[in-house]
């Protein structure tokens, strides 16, 4: 007899019930949203650019279930899969709530429900996730994003040495650029191609590159640094935040 093994995951951090404070419209293309609660007491983000899992209800129910984990993955009682989706969320100086930016267009769940979010309704949160680790020994950074990834990269900009020479290139619409922090090294270029812009940077042995924003874009330059230029893989994080087409975990939804 063939007996199948069965791959289990890991469990991720337990959701912590939280509530909408207030929703504020950055500019056109952006909600912040404040999320906050006292299941949030004792949530620490250690690491920049980390991320958590936001559950919403299920539309078009205003109503919050919390699935349970399979072994697999999460799932509601009925067999679906709940709307959950991942940001970088900024963690306020009150330790019981923080914000998480969402990117505003036609589609997307998370997209409607920021748009249509009033104060009390509720969400959850799970994480933190992973986030990025400074190298202390490095001094040359190139990061990298589009608008999903704005969040992060001010994250980043906060936490590098200020003796760090850091150029920055971020794709997004001229209605979802903002002022980003200010960093007495960082040369900041807003572009229409991301690909483009790194395709032209100096890029050395020892710099570190961080860039993230949508899956094939990713891979794209994820190619062209690691097979093209020959840069090491220790040097570089590449992160897929959303998918062209797909309304899976993702910060630009």
């Amino acid at each position: 007899m063939t007996v199948m093994s069965v791959s289990v995951r890991r469990e991720p951090p337990r959701f912590r019930l939280v509530e909408v404070r207030r929703v504020a419209i950055v500019n056109p293309c952006l909600a912040r949203v404040t999320l906050g609660g006292a299941e949030l007491a004792g949530f620490a983000i250690d690491e920049p650019a980390a991320s958590v899992r936001l559950l919403l209800p299920f539309p078009p129910s205003r109503e919050l279930v919390v699935p349970t984990w399979n072994g697999n993955e999460f799932l509601l009682a009925d067999g679906r899969r709940p709307v959950i989706r991942t940001f970088t969320p900024l963690l306020s100086a009150d330790a019981t709530q923080l914000d998480v930016e969402i990117v505003l267009h036609d589609e997307g769940v998370a997209s409607k429900w920021a748009a249509d979010a009033g104060s009390g309704d509720p969400a959850a949160l799970s994480g933190p996730g992973r986030g990025y680790v400074i190298d202390a020994d490095a001094d040359v950074y190139v990061i990298a994003g589009d608008e999903s990834a704005i969040p992060a990269i001010t994250q980043l900009l906060e936490s590098l040495a200020p003796t760090s020479a850091v150029s920055v290139f971020v794709e997004a619409r001229d209605t979802a650029r903002r002022a980003l922090p200010d960093h007495p090294r960082a040369g900041i270029e807003w572009c229409d191609s991301l690909f483009d812009a790194l395709r032209d940077s100096e890029i050395t042995g020892d710099t570190r590159v961080w860039a993230a924003g949508e899956a094939a874009a990713m891979q794209r330059i994820r190619r062209h640094l690691f097979e093209e230029r020959g840069i090491a893989r220790r040097q570089a994080t590449i992160r897929g935040y959303w998918k062209h087409g797909r309304a899976g975990d993702s910060d630009a939804d």
